[in-house]
């Protein structure tokens, strides 16, 4: 597929005048109604500032919170890297972007501003349980414009949910677009990575707990993408 990266002025609003057309002494003399006004002209879709048609390469990093970790903690339950991801020492789980494409376009100009859909095939999280229970979440796909996470559920090796929601993403505490200097790489930053109904109650279930719940802050995501250029 073609893949395309292009940055845009502003697209300025288009508006139209609307003109009167005769009055009521108008109607009264001929027994005529004034035809309605023009319909204004809606204006055309806003032009990305940045759109990735294949994504090859890069990667996905989130901050682990301190919170997420503390609460692992009290329940016994050890999170570790699946696959090709990797947990560095300061708690910053790293998974690899294997394809999908994303589109960003101006914050304000068009709702949701950031689309598309970002894989990591090969990779994952998991929670081991201080009996052995083995709970691995892999296979992540963002969904940007849908603000939410999905993967592969599998408890102790066998698949239990296929396409389960994880994770909710926050994207009010996204940070404007940033491009390397060269433009090689585009880097969204910020989204607050949460934990989502499903996978609470999923995970209280398998662990035999009921202290994981909805809203649970994961940690802060950070997603750096190849653009071609």
């Amino acid at each position: 597929m073609k893949r395309t990266f292009t940055t845009i002025a502003a697209v300025a609003a288009l508006t139209l005048g609307v003109a009167a057309c005769g009055g009521d002494d108008e109607e009264e003399e001929t027994g005529a109604s004034a035809p309605p006004p023009p319909a204004e002209t809606e204006a055309p879709p806003p032009e990305p500032v940045a759109q990735i048609d294949t994504l090859t390469g890069r990667n996905t990093r989130v901050t682990l919170d301190a919170g997420f970790a503390e609460a692992l903690g009290d329940l016994e339950l050890t999170p570790a890297p699946v696959g090709e991801a990797t947990i560095n020492e300061e708690l910053v789980a790293e998974f690899p972007i294997t394809g999908g494409n994303v589109t960003y376009y101006e914050p304000g100009t068009i709702s949701p501003y950031v689309q598309g859909l970002i894989e990591h095939d090969g990779s994952g999280l998991s929670l081991e349980s201080a009996d052995g229970t083995l709970v691995e979440l892999t296979d992540f796909e963002v969904d940007p414009g849908a603000s939410v996470l999905t993967g592969t559920v599998s408890v102790d090796g066998e698949e239990a949910v296929p396409s389960a929601p994880l994770f909710f993403l926050d994207g009010s505490t996204l940070e404007p677009l940033e491009l390397g200097a060269d433009g090689a790489v585009a880097v969204l930053e910020g989204t607050t990575v949460e934990l989502k109904a499903e996978a609470a109650d999923l995970l209280n279930e398998t662990f035999g707990v009921d202290a994981l719940e909805e809203g649970l802050v994961i940690g802060v995501a950070k997603i750096t993408v190849d653009t071609g250029a």
